[in-house]
């Protein structure tokens, strides 16, 4: 089936510290260029859509914010649906709150906000960053105790710099679901609805969709178990064990995303290996 729409994951595969990759900007051009829909589906909760748009724009990438969707937006739309009207105890790197419209947000770094904690009805955990210290952790782990929600904006173990890999909200989420006993609701990748979001917004059905990503299991087979076909790069956080210990394998394995289009040319369009 013809390839219609594709799905690109940013850091890592496009930028790596909001640098581009080597023939980055070339293949999203190409991609363009060929009529595909494309939409830029990240993790990142550091950043709003607009401060990723504008960084990629100065990058060289065409593209718009609307074509962007993060794990922040889909967290608002989440509790906007499932939890109207609650104080939420945000655990996060970098100011987002553009895109969390209408949320009553209590930033669980800031101790002089701890007196409206009695009133918590959400945990959020966001990227992670030096605001996941002690304190902040242990006062987001008294809300849950007191009944609060927890939900995640992804639970990645690492994210790629230019300095190498860092720890990501995973690292800290694992253990803190342990102690609390509650498994957080994930709304970033890899969670099924944040690829229907996706698939929502480019206007396209899975089997004609691609997925494009440097973590084999978040972004590729995450795709793969909606029936997106995936495509993991050796380029940002991939690394060969995790990728030769995946089951299942990675549809397609490309060197990076400048060779996204020969990839395309050779299989999805024309059924060759």
């Amino acid at each position: 089936m013809a390839v219609r729409a594709v799905l690109l994951d940013i850091d890592g595969v496009l930028t790596i510290s909001w640098r581009p990759i080597p023939g980055a900007v070339q293949a999203f051009s190409r991609c363009c260029e060929a009529g595909l829909e494309i939409a830029l589906v990240t993790n990142t909760t550091s950043r709003t859509r607009a401060w990723i748009a504008a960084r990629l724009v100065d990058a060289g990438f065409d593209v718009r914010a609307d074509q962007i969707l993060t794990a922040a937006s889909m967290a608002a739309r989440h509790l906007a649906a499932q939890h109207p009207s609650t104080r939420v105890l945000l655990l996060n790197s970098g100011d987002i709150a553009e895109d969390l419209p209408g949320l009553d947000i209590v930033r669980a770094d800031d101790p002089a906000q701890a007196d409206r904690d009695a009133d918590v009805g959400v945990v959020l955990f966001g990227g992670a960053g030096p605001e996941f210290g002690y304190a902040a952790l242990s006062r987001a782990f008294g809300c849950v105790r007191r009944g609060a929600a927890l939900v995640a904006m992804n639970r990645n173990l690492v994210w790629a710099t230019d300095e190498g890999l860092r720890l990501d909200t995973g690292t800290f989420l694992t253990g803190f679901e342990l102690a609390c006993g509650v498994r957080a609701v994930d709304v970033g990748k890899p969670s099924p609805e944040f690829f229907a979001s996706a698939l929502d917004l480019v206007g396209s059905r899975a089997a004609e969709t691609v997925m494009v990503g440097d973590d084999v299991a978040s972004d590729v087979l995450a795709a793969q178990a909606v029936g997106i076909r995936g495509v993991l790069v050796r380029t940002g956080k991939y690394q060969r064990a995790t990728h030769e210990a995946a089951d299942p394998p990675p549809d397609h394995v490309i060197d990076s995303v400048a060779d996204l289009d020969d990839l395309l040319e050779r299989v999805m369009r024309h059924g060759r290996p």
